[in-house]
């Protein structure tokens, strides 16, 4: 499993969305590691990580393999922050090692009906086998490229389009890339989100919970479903992500979530 490592302090474990790979949450990663100490893992299947070895992997399985590099690179209690696919894992992790995980923010949680989940699947996520002419390229890039313009992507429509517009070239170039790297197995995590039942499973977390979303994260109105259905959670929304402060506002909303979050026993003890 690849990771990213940054900081001194208390430890954050940072779960990115999909696709991709932890280098999307970069500037984040900068930004906590002022007072923490980051670490920020490509998922299974993604990015520089190898996938699991298992042709249809559930979040739990994510979490478990999670789990599994928090011990191997010798992290103890830690703060969890999930983004989409992400947030399931975080969810999914606290409920495995509750006394390893102090509290967590999902950023963006899905919530599919049977009938939205069934067309998300035949739809949205499918792998790019390399192919002599080249085209799984181009189906990997516009792929990438109307995320940024319609949701889901492949409703190509003036009712499915989102606010945003396009990132730059270079955002689009870096993330295809990411793609790339794993075009044959970077769906499984997908399809594993999608399986996720949102607000029965976040109702066993038992740490601290806190979600969030952006005003032009199309998750936002699930997000805010959810949050009323999960009578322990917190929620947060933050500015749009093309707005200049939203990367500030997010970064503010978790300093004080982690601020809020009652000291470990490991802490008390210290």
């Amino acid at each position: 499993m690849h990771y990213r490592e940054a900081g001194q302090g208390r430890t954050i474990l940072l779960i990115h969305a999909s696709p991709g790979s932890a280098r999307q949450l970069g500037g984040l990663i900068s930004g906590l590691a002022e007072t923490c100490h980051v670490v920020a893992p490509d998922t299974p299947g993604n990015g520089d990580s190898d996938a699991l070895d298992l042709s249809h992997p559930e979040v739990t399985d994510l979490a478990a393999a999670m789990l599994e590099f928090m011990d191997v690179a010798d992290l103890g209690e830690v703060f969890v922050y999930g983004s989409h696919t992400g947030a399931c894992v975080a969810a999914e992790l606290a409920i495995l090692a509750p006394d390893r995980v102090i509290g967590i923010v999902a950023d963006g949680v899905l919530n599919l009906s049977d009938e939205m989940l069934q067309e998300y699947l035949e739809q949205y996520a499918h792998p790019f086998p390399a192919d002599l002419d080249g085209t799984y390229l181009q189906k990997a890039f516009l792929f990438c490229r109307d995320q940024y313009v319609f949701f889901p992507w492949y409703k190509r429509s003036a009712e499915a389009r989102r606010p945003g517009g396009l990132g730059s070239a270079k955002d689009l170039k870096d993330w295809v890339v990411d793609v790339l790297k794993a075009s044959e197995t970077y769906h499984l995590n997908y399809r594993a989100a999608f399986r996720w039942k949102a607000a029965e499973r976040l109702r066993q977390v038992k740490v601290p919970l806190l979600l969030v979303a952006s005003e032009s994260d199309p998750l936002l109105a699930s997000t805010r479903e959810i949050a009323g259905l999960v009578e322990a959670a917190g929620f947060a929304d933050l500015p749009p992500y093309e707005q200049p402060d939203f990367a500030a506002r997010r970064l503010a909303t978790l300093r004080s979530f982690l601020d809020a979050c009652p000291a470990s026993s490991t802490e008390l003890t210290s």
